[in-house]
């Protein structure tokens, strides 16, 4: 069953941000996950303010996206992002197709 890592991400440094970015895109593909949404333009319908910059991920299991995201690749963008954003980060279990 796939899994989505959900983040709202907002820039404190354009070029630690650019840094970031380049290293947890290579992890990500490393773990098997795929962009589905990366920062394009989003608006909120319903609810709460307007939303900050939304990135999607697509990974193949909820253990493959755990597995990334405590990888030793992924530590050293961690390490980039206490300084390049602030972020809200979700993991969201998707559905099979059976159950639609």
């Amino acid at each position: 069953m796939p899994a989505y890592v959900i983040s709202e991400v907002e820039a404190r440094d354009q070029a630690a941000m650019q840094a970031y970015r380049t290293l947890a895109a290579k992890t990500i593909a490393q773990y098997g996950g795929r962009y589905l949404a990366r920062g394009g333009a989003a608006e909120a319908v319903e609810g709460g303010p307007p939303p900050k910059t939304i990135i999607i991920v697509e990974f193949p299991t909820m253990a493959r996206a755990r597995e990334w995201y405590a990888s030793p690749e992924y530590a050293e963008a961690l390490k980039l992002r206490q300084t390049a954003l602030e972020r809200r980060l979700m993991f969201v279990e998707g559905v099979t197709s059976g159950m639609l």
